[in-house]
């Protein structure tokens, strides 16, 4: 490694600082001011790298034509934003947070798939700036000329927003807004137009950071997941809401990535180390670190608790007796499908799925319900359990009926670990943390060659003799599944579960009466990760294999979705989400081409009819009848007399 090589992979990290800052900024803007965590603000950077595309073919020939094609791009995309938030977020301001976390993954699904209507699937190349495609020369090196100018964007877009919200009135509000929001409503500012103003601007920034990046990289539809990644790791490392903790964050993740390029290949005692390799992991390592011992982020601040921190939840109760006979029916009819395999040929297959899905969002809320404790890395335990059963097949020639046993046992290990850091922190910290957790999980099992095939997985992974036949399998995973969701439930009718909901309920006084909270928090996480790491297992045996594809960010994000679905304070609820979600999964993906936009209207559909998931909210209207009608009154008499 040289100096000038060095210097060189330096300065790229600082090009590539300021792209991510802007991105990163508009996040953390919006978040400040809303408090909305936006899983579709990597949508609008891509397209705003599209629609750069776009019109810079058109009329970039020219430098003025160029930066006016950059500009008008990201507007486009403020004007989009602004659309969604009127029309849609507006209207879940006041729902619980994770369901607007679900809305707008919602909205990244339909923006996807829109963006592959209009541009097509391929990649696309855009024109190199005009009066920019040259390179430079530095130290014997050739630096192009484009990224110097991307270097100074960043500082110039930072001192901007500095003076907009220090030296405005509209700045003033923002920032009296991101501290207290009610306070802000009460004397007499209009938050609704201040909360669009915001979205747009945060909308901008991110259409304006895609934008600069088109003649740098081609527009693809796997950008956004890149970008929203990122954008998360800055804004939390260098603190929710803080615009210089976010511009600092970027430069120390984006040299620290350049650094490890630089390093390539180092040998330290004897032995090799591929530094380059660390580039898929190092943002999640810094920001692991970060929120372990400074969980508010390098320039941010303690977040007070949310309007919905202290949301009282419902007791949980045992079922009535016709549930109890409605279960035994459906587990009755579940195990008759065998036999009408003429008539429903497919519904082992998705069956078997849907057992998976089940399994795995029941494992997630009981943490999220009853625990009160968010996980964005729940696939980290579903892939551990899922390598360990295969590693033990293929490599350690295990029957299968051991590999079942002690696979998930991998994913145990992970909990314990894991879960000792996580339980420490709470809210979208704590949901942050897990996630990082995830992916540095998902980045070994990706690159380690030797022991998890790398980036193709282990196959080979097949069914004992005994379960040649698909309904010897059916029946094995049904059985699975049914004892895990029972012993999930015995365990929070048990003194433990209770103690569990205690401390989500008010941490202080349960440990006031004598019960330790975080172990019983962490101990949730065991098991937790446990029955997930099940679930990991059954599946690698079920599609005979497992890849990194498998385990990565967007299996916890489907996790999220099933329990948010049916309804976090629901034991019922995770079943049915999994079900519907996964149902509605296979069955639009084989219908159409853009099942994910399909998929998303759906699940934005579900949101805004059901604020406290479908079981949630079936069971709060069953429950309005039975009052009403205990009061003697006529409940649709009502409803008509309330409504007018």
């Amino acid at each position: 490694m040289t100096f000038s090589g060095l210097l060189v992979q330096l300065l790229n990290g600082l090009a590539d600082a300021s792209s991510l800052f802007l991105v990163a900024a508009g996040l953390s803007l919006i978040f400040g001011v809303t408090r909305i965590v936006n899983f579709a603000h990597g949508s609008f950077y891509m397209l705003g790298v599209y629609l750069s595309y776009t019109l810079v073919s058109h009329m970039g020939g020219t430098v003025p034509g160029f930066w006016l094609a950059v500009i008008v791009s990201a507007a486009v995309v403020a004007l989009v934003g602004a659309l969604i938030e009127v029309t849609i977020l507006r209207r879940i301001y006041h729902a619980p947070e994770l369901f607007q976390l679900l809305a707008t993954f919602s909205l990244a699904l339909i923006i996807q798939d829109a963006t592959l209507f209009i541009w097509g699937p391929e990649d696309l190349f855009g024109p190199r700036a005009p009066g920019l495609d040259g390179s430079i020369e530095i130290l014997g090196r050739q630096f192009p000329e484009y990224n110097l100018l991307l270097i100074a964007i960043g500082p110039v877009v930072l001192g901007l927003l500095w003076l907009l919200l220090t030296r405005t009135r509209w700045g003033t509000l923002i920032r009296a807004a991101t501290q207290d929001r009610e306070m802000v409503s009460a004397l007499g500012v209009n938050q609704a137009w201040l909360f669009t103003s915001v979205f747009a601007l945060g909308c901008f920034l991110a259409g304006l950071g895609g934008a600069l990046q088109e003649p740098r990289l081609p527009a693809n539809l796997a950008l956004d997941m890149e970008a929203i990644g990122t954008a998360f790791v800055i804004v939390v490392v260098g603190g929710m809401g803080s615009i210089p903790g976010a511009f600092l964050a970027a430069l120390l993740i984006s040299e620290l990535k350049a650094l490890c390029i630089a390093i390539g290949t180092l040998q330290l005692f004897g032995i090799d180390f591929s530094f380059s390799k660390l580039t898929l992991v190092v943002e999640f390592l810094v920001m692991a670190i970060i929120l372990v011992i400074r969980p508010w982020g390098l320039l941010g601040k303690p977040q007070a608790p949310s309007r919905n921190s202290h949301a009282a939840e419902a007791p949980l109760r045992g079922a009535q007796p016709k549930m109890k006979w409605a279960a035994g029916v459906l587990v009755l009819a579940l195990v008759a499908v065998p036999f009408l395999r003429d008539s429903f040929p497919y519904a082992e297959i998705i069956l078997v799925e849907i057992f998976i899905a089940v399994l795995f969002a029941a494992s997630l809320h009981f943490i999220m319900g009853p625990g009160g404790m968010h996980s964005f890395g729940h696939a980290a335990y579903f892939g551990l359990g899922a390598y360990g059963a295969a590693i033990l097949v293929t490599a350690w020639h295990l029957p299968m009926e051991l590999a079942l046993i002690f696979g998930p046992l991998l994913a145990v290990l992970g909990a314990l670990l894991f879960g000792w850091f996580s339980v420490r922190l709470s809210g979208v910290y704590l949901a942050m943390l897990t996630l990082a957790f995830a992916q540095i999980v998902w980045s070994i099992v990706y690159q380690w060659d030797d022991v998890t095939g790398g980036s193709n997985g282990i196959f080979g992974v097949w069914p004992a003799d005994w379960l040649s036949s698909s309904s010897a399998f059916y029946y094995l995973v049904l059985g699975i599944t049914l004892v895990g969701v029972l012993v999930l439930r015995r365990i929070l009718f048990a003194p433990f579960g209770m103690a569990l909901r205690a401390g989500r309920d008010s941490d202080l006084r349960a440990d006031a009466i004598g019960i330790d909270v975080k172990r019983i928090q962490w101990a949730a996480f065991v098991v937790a990760g446990l029955f997930g790491g099940i679930a990991g297992a059954v599946f690698a045996f079920s599609k005979g294999g497992i890849s990194p594809e498998a385990i990565g960010v967007g299996r916890s994000i489907d996790g999220l979705v099933m329990v948010l679905l049916g309804g976090v304070q629901t034991l019922v609820g995770p079943i049915v989400g999994a079900s519907i979600f996964t149902w509605l999964h296979d069955s639009i993906a084989r219908e159409t081409e853009y099942w994910k936009a399909v998929l998303g209207m759906v699940i934005l559909f579900l949101v805004l009819l059901f604020p406290a998931g479908v079981v949630g909210s079936l069971t709060h209207f069953w429950h309005w009848i039975v009052a009403r009608k205990k009061e003697g009154l006529n409940p649709v008499s009502i409803k008509a007399k309330e409504a007018s």
